[in-house]
């Protein structure tokens, strides 16, 4: 458990500090479509802190995967739900979603989509790379036994 903890710490180190340009990309971003024209003081500092949280988290969590006791969906899941909970949290925190049925459903639902997306595009390509791999270990198999 102490490996995960330094592990956690160090990845979620290295993610934090992406997390205010994140940030400007998202303010940047409701300028232009929410015509968002100014933040109070209060909402930049909340913005920054929280979003440098979840950056640190989301880098964090992938020290899951480096628990080898822990089977491989339990990690998934575990991973998922924390980082669901973590963007719920700072989007409502933020004032970005707004706190209701609906706008939460809407919320999970990207979320579970964006999330199987992105395992599906990770376990073809490792699928893909898993394939090339075996591949040159017979053919160099293959070569020795010649």
């Amino acid at each position: 458990m102490k490996k995960f903890f330094s592990e956690f710490l160090r990845r979620g180190l290295m993610a934090c500090g992406f997390g205010p340009v994140v940030l400007a990309i998202v303010y940047m971003i409701l300028h232009y479509t929410a015509n968002v024209q100014t933040l109070t003081v209060g909402q930049v500092c909340v913005g920054i802190f929280s979003i440098t949280l979840l950056a640190f988290i989301a880098g964090g969590m992938n020290a899951v995967y480096q628990i080898e006791r822990l089977p491989l969906m339990i990690a998934i899941l575990t991973h998922g739900v924390i980082l669901y909970i973590s963007y719920l949290f700072t989007y409502i925190l933020n004032s970005w979603l707004e706190w209701g049925l609906a706008p939460i459903l809407a919320f999970t639902g990207i979320f579970i989509v964006a999330y199987l997306v992105i395992w599906v595009i990770i376990y073809s390509v490792t699928r893909k790379s898993t394939k090339h791999i075996n591949i040159k270990l017979k053919e160099k198999q293959q070569a020795n036994n010649v």
